[in-house]
């Protein structure tokens, strides 16, 4: 992450204290009465005054205004990308973000460690200027103007430049955004300081590629189920995804907050549940409580009863490394049941894509294997790869094979449509990698997961 630094100095007209004991001092031995002294001293203290007024305030706060201004711009900004985005989503105000940027701003970019655990998948642009020379608004056009610079094709910024403040600001699944700005002090110069927070993050790379922002192609010609809606206004050049404003006929209670794009309950620290009812008393220190009930599935990386004791991963060969977790991809098509056996075999299981950044760093990834004709073998059915979801018709809903009910989704636009009875998820190279539901008995190649509960079944030499 690159800060941009005004190189200029802010000045100040106001006498120093010195110079003010001089001239009371001179006026007062050129002074032969207390009538002649007292215009001048009006004069010191209306300088005073004015001196007094310059001082830096601790920070300015944004109001709904502003918060307003600042979305509309970012969304206008991202439907004018070039080449045209096909999944660019609408970006919505977050008051959490706005208050990690607020924290952050403040430490004048000093010490952050207190944020650290909350900075997981979020991504930042930070600016930095000589107080009072520039608005949030240009300071957003100032980032932008980096893609003049970015060459889509290669992912890269000509002339060793930067581009990542723009590859942030238009990241195509990026859907929240906060900003806050502060005035600090360095030295005897006052500079402004600009924060923006977006989730989820963005700037991923993998094998040391850096991941493209968004898919070229006709606006909103790739936007997922969740996101079906197309938000265009009169000042934009390009249309946005964004969530159908249908609502889910349920309710979070006291202690959760409801996703309306998945109709799924987020739920309080010590609280779990579908409708978050279910009040517990033991903790998950590096993970979270189990559907309906108060027992811990942990974070990678942590085990025990409550997800507090720190394990080692040995890594073996991983074609993608994503938050600690190992992913293979196959060189061979199978139906789904068989590569399902084939990941057991080797310890793992069918791949879970919990999060927007697995399927980004996912999809890119499979994307640069299309273009290496690594997928085009004639043994294969489809050249799409099979992950670790299903859907079971008795209960109506989709689980991975370890059981739990997906808190994430990327399904490509019109899926899932059980077409030809398909019980079984795939990732569908026609749809950038969005999800589709297949017949089982389909033959493609698949990808693997290892984490630290399938290690332990590796063997080493």
């Amino acid at each position: 992450m690159e800060i941009w630094v005004g190189h200029s100095h802010s000045h100040t007209s106001c006498l120093s204290a010195a110079s003010l004991a001089r001239c009371s001092s001179t006026a007062m031995r050129s002074s032969t009465g207390p009538h002649r002294l007292a215009p001048f001293l009006a004069v010191i203290l209306s300088v005073l005054s004015t001196c007094t007024s310059r001082t830096v305030s601790p920070a300015r706060g944004l109001g709904v205004k502003e918060h307003f201004q600042i979305v509309t711009q970012h969304n206008r900004l991202r439907s004018r990308v070039s080449p045209m985005a096909a999944n660019m989503q609408k970006m919505e105000w977050s008051e959490m973000l706005a208050g990690l940027c607020q924290e952050r701003a403040e430490s004048c970019l000093k010490d952050n460690t207190q944020l650290e655990g909350h900075m997981e998948h979020v991504g930042w642009n930070i600016h930095q200027s000589p107080h009072g020379e520039a608005s949030f608004p240009e300071v957003i056009n100032l980032w932008f103007q980096e893609g003049q610079d970015y060459i889509y094709q290669s992912g890269q910024c000509r002339n060793n430049g930067t581009c990542q403040h723009y590859t942030q600001l238009v990241w195509a699944t990026s859907s929240e955004v906060g900003c806050a700005m502060h005035v600090c002090r360095s030295g005897a110069v006052h500079l402004d300081l600009f924060v923006c927070a977006y989730s989820p993050g963005g700037n991923w790379e993998v094998n040391g590629r850096q991941v493209v922002p968004y898919k070229a192609g006709v606006y909103c010609s790739l936007c997922t189920s969740s996101m079906s809606g197309c938000f265009r206004l009169w000042d934009h050049v390009g249309g946005l995804c964004e969530t159908p404003r249908n609502p889910c006929r349920m309710s979070c209670g006291q202690h959760g907050q409801l996703n309306i794009s998945s109709c799924q309950c987020h739920c309080a620290p010590g609280f779990t549940g579908r409708f978050c009812q279910v009040r517990c008393s033991v903790q998950c220190v590096h993970g979270r409580y189990k559907e309906e009930e108060c027992s811990c599935l942990c974070d990678v990386g942590y085990g025990g009863a409550e997800c507090a004791e720190k394990l080692s991963f040995p890594y073996h060969s991983c074609d993608m490394q994503i938050d600690g977790k190992c992913f293979m991809v196959s060189s061979e098509a199978e139906t789904y049941y068989t590569a399902k056996l084939r990941c057991q075999e080797r310890g793992g299981i069918l791949a879970q894509v919990a999060n927007q950044k697995v399927q980004d760093i996912m999809a890119f990834y499979l994307s640069q294997l299309e273009n290496t004709n690594e997928v085009t073998d004639p043994d294969f059915e489809t050249r799409n790869f099979w992950i670790g979801l299903t859907y079971k018709p008795l209960k109506d809903l989709f689980r991975w094979d370890t059981g739990e009910i997906p808190s994430f989704t990327s399904f490509a636009f019109g899926q899932p449509d059980n077409q030809g009875f398909g019980n079984c998820v795939e990732l569908q190279a026609a749809s950038a990698f969005n999800w589709n539901d297949q017949r089982c008995k389909t033959r493609n190649r698949y990808i693997c997961q290892f984490g630290p509960e399938h290690v332990a079944l590796w063997q080493f030499g």
